[in-house]
């Protein structure tokens, strides 16, 4: 699928993208799968502590599911705790290396930190996985555009 991924037309690219994601975020565990759930949920409700305990529950009992490393990435960077989101981005790539998400989840955090270069770097990677990743595309405009001419 992630042949088919890289040699993908916009639109297919997209279709698989989505179906990517729907298959790294299943665990194959009916009660993991409840903790994603309630962890979701949470965050529609901008419960993060809440969302953050599920997640950490999540991890605890499946260290080995990269979505799990992931989604509680994404509560963390919401929560504005950059740290502890790097750590578990890098977690999630040493289980995933292909989940181009969290390598734009990267860039976004070195942005954020004021590391342009290993933004562009981070979101190159992405691309290199999904090349019609519009907002990875559209990152690296930014970040170019802001460094005026000079080398990343």
């Amino acid at each position: 699928m992630l042949g088919a991924l890289r040699q993908a037309e916009p639109a297919e690219a997209k279709r698989l993208a989505d179906e990517l994601a729907v298959r790294w975020e299943a665990s194959g565990s009916p009660a993991m799968d409840l903790l994603v759930k309630r962890a979701k949920d949470a965050v529609a409700r901008g419960d993060m502590d809440q969302a953050l305990e599920h997640l950490t529950a999540l991890t605890d009992h499946a260290p080995d599911f990269a979505e799990g490393w992931h989604m509680r990435a994404n509560a963390f960077f919401q929560n504005q705790q950059l740290g502890l989101a790097l750590h578990d981005l890098e977690r999630t790539l040493s289980l995933n290396p292909n989940q181009f998400q969290a390598l734009f989840g990267l860039g976004t955090i070195m942005e954020h930190l004021g590391k342009p270069d290993l933004a562009a770097d981070a979101y190159r990677l992405a691309l290199a996985i999904y090349p019609h990743y519009e907002d990875a595309k559209n990152a690296i405009a930014r970040i170019e555009a802001q460094a005026g001419g000079r080398d990343l």
